[in-house]
């Protein structure tokens, strides 16, 4: 009933009745409630934004075994929202997600190892972590994999594994996995040869999205010609859509060329 009302479907659309209802669920201990319930809080939707509250409800889900609220309790513990920073207490709930498989969890746990985040830093273990994320076709895994590839850390030094874990990424779809390998072009680090036109084309795909740092990006290429042909009426289109999102290093940009 809760999800008929938050999702308008024979019923009004009401995320108030909908928290209601959750609510009414969740306290029988159904884990499919508390997590929304806990997405309610976190957002707003029906109840005060609250993220302490919000916890509360993914770590009811989380101990009961929900590996979605697992993986909301590790990133909460990274961030210190809801709860006090702790990679160790972070680091223990992505491993509870990522043995069921949960993907992004997967990732987030190799980049805590491969930093030496709450467990020892152990870059093999960093790379069997991400390759698992990997093979589930999660973006940031893949790309996370052929930086170690492309360096030799964790793994043995292969670029032509790099390159194939690089395309996979890109070919997700992924706005932030797009901008990660178009700066990986721009700069020609991790295995990737210096090419500042594969590095337009990468944060063309994640500007069309609507990611800001990449419409950023896609306006210094206009402008300084790099990768594309130089435009500064481009430059200035992508200024202003990453402007409009609040990137203040666009917004300093159209102050230097003196448009608003």
């Amino acid at each position: 009933l809760g999800l008929m009302y938050f999702n308008g479907h024979g019923l009004p659309k009401d995320d108030a009745e909908a928290a209601r209802w959750y609510r009414k669920s969740a306290d029988q201990g159904f884990t499919t409630a508390q997590v929304n319930l806990a997405v309610m809080y976190d957002n707003g939707l029906g109840v005060p934004r609250d993220k302490v509250e919000a916890t509360k409800w993914y770590r009811k889900a989380a101990e009961q075994g929900d590996a979605g609220a697992q993986f909301c309790m590790g990133a909460a513990y990274v961030s210190g929202i809801g709860v006090s920073e702790d990679y160790e207490e972070a680091a223990k709930w992505y491993l509870k997600a990522a043995k069921q498989g949960y993907a992004m969890a997967q990732c987030n746990l190799g980049e805590l190892y491969e930093n030496g985040h709450g467990v020892p830093k152990n870059n093999a273990t960093a790379a069997k972590w991400y390759q698992m994320a990997a093979e589930q076709g999660y973006a940031q895994a893949q790309i996370n994999l052929g930086a170690m590839y492309a360096n030799g850390v964790g793994v043995r030094k292969d670029e032509a594994e790099a390159a194939k874990w690089y395309r996979k990424a890109e070919a997700q779809g992924d706005a932030d996995a797009q901008f990660g390998l178009g700066i990986k072009y721009a700069t020609g680090v991790d295995g990737l040869p210096q090419d500042y036109a594969k590095a337009a084309k990468c944060n063309r795909k994640a500007a069309d999205q609507g990611h800001a740092m990449a419409q950023y990006f896609l306006g210094m290429f206009y402008a300084s010609g790099l990768g594309v042909p130089r435009d500064e009426s481009k430059a200035i289109e992508w200024y202003r859509k990453a402007a409009e999102q609040g990137n203040a290093d666009a917004r300093k940009a159209l102050d230097a060329l003196g448009y608003k």
